[in-house]
């Protein structure tokens, strides 16, 4: 072969060589894309699914846990302590604590049509709280929601109502804090309402529990908002829902009572 075609076909070699190497590094690179885009999709939906669990597990929690004995053990409480490290903040469109005024609030609370409880909300040593409460009151939020849990021995008694699903789960799309008004002896006044939330200082939203009878509440993680009280009807409400007990007692003592209770009606206004 002379020696020019010799070059040329060195050359084509040479060039089909490039384009190959080309061709496979190209190849090689979509398939560590594709592993790479994998991982990351794989990741994302781990991490959703965390969360939308994390979210179910603390909503379900969002109830007031007895205060603990000496004797019992700090993994006795049916919810974890808050973690220190995290930084505590609301979430979604939390009512401005405004709306309460630094004012007293006062209303009514009626239950299946029968029970009529007075209530006085304290917008002075509550008011985001308050302010929580007035704004859900006047947005009707509350009428066709129920009363799910009850608590009915000694030391431990209160009615929990206000959860969107009606059985201690879902909110208004809204979660808030600080705690305010905790009593400093942990004991719970009859006739107390008191804000209900899991383990966040800032998991309280749309649940609330109301005490018939003196209670004592683990103040370890913070305490319960104390966000007013109930000035009439209290009676009737012992009477009429909660002597009349609970059925299928869980492991703290509490379960749905055995009236079925609904909120049929909630009123407030500002005190002049």
């Amino acid at each position: 072969m002379a020696p020019k075609n010799q070059a040329r076909d060195n050359r084509e070699a040479r060039e089909r060589l490039r384009l190959y190497e080309a061709r496979q590094g190209l190849h090689d690179r979509q398939r560590r894309r594709r592993v790479r885009d994998n991982v990351i999709g794989i990741s994302a939906l781990v991490a959703v699914a965390a969360l939308a669990t994390g979210s179910q597990l603390a909503f379900a929690g969002s109830q007031p846990d007895a205060k603990p004995s000496a004797s019992a053990s700090a993994s006795a409480s049916s919810t974890p302590t808050p973690s220190t490290s995290a930084t505590p903040a609301n979430t979604g469109d939390v009512p401005s604590k405004s709306i309460a005024k630094d004012s007293t609030w006062t209303g009514s609370l009626t239950l299946n049509k029968d029970v009529k409880l007075g209530i006085e909300l304290d917008g002075k040593k509550a008011p985001q709280a308050t302010s929580v409460e007035i704004d859900l009151i006047r947005k009707q939020f509350y009428e066709g929601t129920t009363c799910h849990r009850l608590a009915d021995s000694d030391g431990f008694q209160f009615l929990q109502c206000g959860s969107a699903n009606g059985d201690g789960t879902g909110d208004a799309g809204f979660q808030y804090g600080p705690i305010e008004n905790t009593p400093s002896d942990d004991v719970y006044d009859k006739g107390t309402i008191a804000i209900a939330r899991s383990s966040s200082t800032y998991s309280q939203s749309t649940q609330f529990f109301i005490v018939y009878g003196d209670t004592t509440l683990d103040g370890s993680t913070g305490g319960y908002t104390v966000v007013g009280k109930v000035t009439s009807g209290l009676s009737d409400l012992v009477s009429k829902i909660t002597s009349k007990g609970i059925s299928d007692a869980g492991s703290d003592g509490t379960g749905e009572p055995k009236v079925k209770t609904t909120i049929t009606g909630a009123t407030i206004k500002q005190e002049q």
